[in-house]
């Protein structure tokens, strides 16, 4: 087969690639997930404002890269985005450096140290546009280098953005004064303090915008005492487990007025309900239920965090910028079905205020009695243990009784009509192989029968035993087997 080679030329290349659909926010929140991959305990945005240009720097104390290193991060496309990767890594086709700077500006410079030892280079899309070739520049410039300075770490990385056309917009009539600039440098902080939330609280991690520090925005509002966690759930899609949570806003009868407005997030309320889609703690999509339902004020106390491993991108279609994505056929069942009860709920609160005042205890969990678990195997449905009559009645038991009433609302999810699950048929002879929490069960069902004197001999439990749904498929010598290992009629 014959075949010739050939090279895409780079000045329109470099022009389309400007224009892959960044915002300063979303390229700025790109440019920071290199410094998280290599693993920055502290990272320092700049914004430098100049009449006839401006500069961006951002700088960590990361692992700092070599000068092979180096090369690769600079080239165009350095990584397979079907390679795997290593855990919590944020980036995927090794192009986020590049696509997300040249979305700000023209110059793009990386100085960068690995274990003492310097490295540079330099893309100038005016040097690439004029002589149409993709030559990247061995040595920063001078009046780059004099403004960036050094890195005093023995490992760390500078980026620096300059010639900002399209952050100071250049390309329009009106250029950015230097109020607007510093505005847009606020609502960056806004979009970072926000995404990288769940990073920042860890308090492993500190950033910095022109020195002050980024303080994390929880949409969610946990710590707040009239905030409604549902319970955590796991989901298998196409071999990836993601954990789904949705929380339930206060009312904003039970917000301060500094609270509420805070809690409405940059886009307010109603737009902050929906889906909440995170990779590796890093938020990458929010704001809308993708097509699941539509936006009403009812549901605007609803947020549903989802959390993805990054070995999930392709089946959730994550983009380059980290800032699109679409839901997988397997997800959109199950997600339906939490997020229907999570906008009930916001539903009855809304309208009818059915979270308690400040001075009552917290509520951790929905008011539904029963919750979709999610699961692929398993109960389909559970009892929903932090409903507040259910939290409320456990206060006022004894231990004993508490275990009691435990056991009987073990086997009411077990033995609902739900849950029960057609087994296979087991020759009454044969004792079937169990797992020791299903062994454990029968043993804590068959003792509390003996103890309430509901049984009085081994045939009368095994007969009880054999009618529970949450025991069905089991036959007469497996549950026998299990009592008699239990010496149960000796202990009571």
């Amino acid at each position: 087969m014959e075949t010739v080679l050939t090279r895409p030329s780079a000045a329109p290349v470099i022009q389309a690639l400007r224009s892959i659909g960044y915002n300063a926010s979303t390229a700025i929140a790109d440019l920071i997930d290199n410094s998280l991959d290599a693993k920055a305990l502290i990272i320092n945005i700049n914004f430098a404002y100049a009449e006839s240009d401006g500069m961006i720097t951002i700088s960590d104390n990361g692992m700092g890269m070599n000068e092979e290193m180096l090369q690769r991060a600079m080239n165009i496309g350095s990584k397979d985005p079907r390679a795997k990767r290593g855990a919590n890594e944020l980036g995927r086709f090794g192009m986020g450096l590049k696509t997300a700077s040249f979305s700000l500006g023209k110059r793009l410079s990386v100085l960068t140290k690995k274990n003492g030892a310097y490295s540079e280079r330099c893309w100038d899309l005016d040097h690439v546009s004029e002589c149409n070739e993709w030559q990247l520049l061995t040595v920063i410039p001078e009046c780059v280098k004099n403004k960036i300075g050094t890195i005093e770490d023995e490992s760390g990385t500078i980026v620096c953005i300059d010639k900002l056309d399209r952050f100071m917009g250049y390309d329009s009539k009106r250029k950015l004064k230097e109020t607007s600039f510093y505005n847009k440098v606020a609502r960056i902080n806004r979009h970072l303090e926000f995404v990288f939330h769940s990073i920042l609280e860890k308090n492993e991690v500190k950033m910095f915008i022109n020195g002050n520090e980024v303080v994390p925005w929880d949409p969610f509002m946990r710590y707040h005492p009239n905030t409604m966690e549902g319970e955590m759930q796991m989901l298998r899609i196409n071999d990836n487990r993601i954990k789904v949570q949705y929380f339930i806003l206060p009312h904003a009868a039970h917000l301060t007025e500094p609270e509420y407005k805070k809690a409405g997030g940059y886009k307010g309320w109603r737009d902050h309900q929906g889906l909440y889609i995170y990779r590796e703690n890093r938020l990458l999509y929010f704001g809308d239920w993708m097509g699941l339902f539509p936006k009403d004020a009812a549901s605007q106390l609803a947020r549903v965090r989802i959390d993805l491993p990054n070995e999930a991108d392709s089946d959730w279609q994550v983009d380059i910028k980290k800032s699109g994505i679409n839901l997988p056929e397997d997800a959109k069942r199950r997600l339906e079905a939490i997020s229907s009860i999570a906008r009930k709920v916001s539903r009855d609160i809304f309208y009818f205020r059915t979270q308690p005042g400040p001075r009552n205890p917290a509520i951790k969990g929905s008011l539904n009695t029963w919750e979709q678990s999610g699961s692929e195997d398993g109960p389909q449905f559970i009892l929903n243990r932090n409903h507040p009559i259910l939290s409320e009645l456990l206060k006022n038991l004894d231990d004993e009784n508490a275990k009691l009433l435990n056991l009987y609302l073990k086997f009411v999810q077990l033995g609902s009509p739900s849950n029960i699950i057609d087994s296979p048929k087991v020759p009454e002879e044969e004792v079937q192989g169990l797992p020791d929490s299903q062994k454990e069960l029968i043993i804590q069902f068959a003792s509390s029968l003996l103890k309430l004197n509901v049984a009085d001999n081994e045939e009368q439990l095994l007969n009880i035993l054999l009618t529970q749904p949450a025991f069905d498929g089991l036959n007469r010598a497996t549950l026998k087997a299990i009592t008699t290992e239990a010496n149960l009629f000796d202990i009571n």
